[in-house]
């Protein structure tokens, strides 16, 4: 029987991203007392060296868990190219540089896939999915991890002025909007990050 996390208590977000503390706090509202970021606690962030999404959750959770004695929940995401390799992945953010600008990052995805079609001879597709892994972890060591996908396209010019990170430039299969068009409800309903949450709260919160 996993732990669950008391309904009312106070959680900390190992993150120091406003958006990602926006989007957490609206939609575990109903489930928690309160939300505190690792900025609010002046908690250090630590160097990602995981080789996949659920080792730097669980790093970052785990870490800040041990630093504040409460239950943290830490997230990992990233955009997979399909064409590119499944890149670029756990480098996301990296691939926006120091100043996390993610139009940057994407002007590096339309130069390799305008090189691999040259190189190919061929058009290539811009698939690429969003993955998260979210991990909840205890002051006792106990961590617990759920992950989600969205799969859509990625255009080579952004539109719309909501989200954040790749959000521009990402159309999820079925509609015919980017993410960044899209209010904090109707993206929350069909993200990555939303689709975890709802995992996380049925799994291993109290009803």
């Amino acid at each position: 029987m996993p732990a669950l996390f008391p309904k009312g208590e106070t959680l900390v977000l190992a993150s120091h991203n406003q958006g990602k503390i926006k989007e957490f706090r609206h939609a575990l509202s109903s489930a928690i007392g309160s939300l505190l970021s690792a900025a609010d606690l002046d908690l250090p962030e630590p160097e990602e060296t995981g080789t996949t999404f659920e080792e730097n959750a669980r790093l970052k959770a785990t870490l800040a868990a041990e630093s504040c004695g409460k239950i943290v929940l830490a997230d990992d995401s990233g955009l997979v190219v399909t064409a590119l390799g499944d890149r670029p992945g756990i480098y996301s953010a990296r691939w926006a540089g120091p100043t996390k600008d993610f139009s940057l990052a994407v002007d590096k995805i339309n130069q390799e896939l305008s090189d691999l079609e040259q190189q190919t001879g061929k058009p290539v597709s811009r698939d690429a999915y969003f993955i998260v892994c979210l991990c909840l972890a205890f002051p006792d060591g106990k961590t617990y991890t759920v992950e989600a996908r969205t799969t859509g396209i990625l255009h080579p010019t952004p539109a719309g002025t909501e989200g954040m990170g790749y959000d521009p430039w990402f159309q999820p299969d079925g509609y015919e909007c980017r993410f960044a068009e899209m209010s904090l409800e109707q993206k929350q309903a069909i993200s990555h990050r939303g689709k975890a949450i709802q995992k996380l709260l049925e799994q291993y919160f109290e009803g």
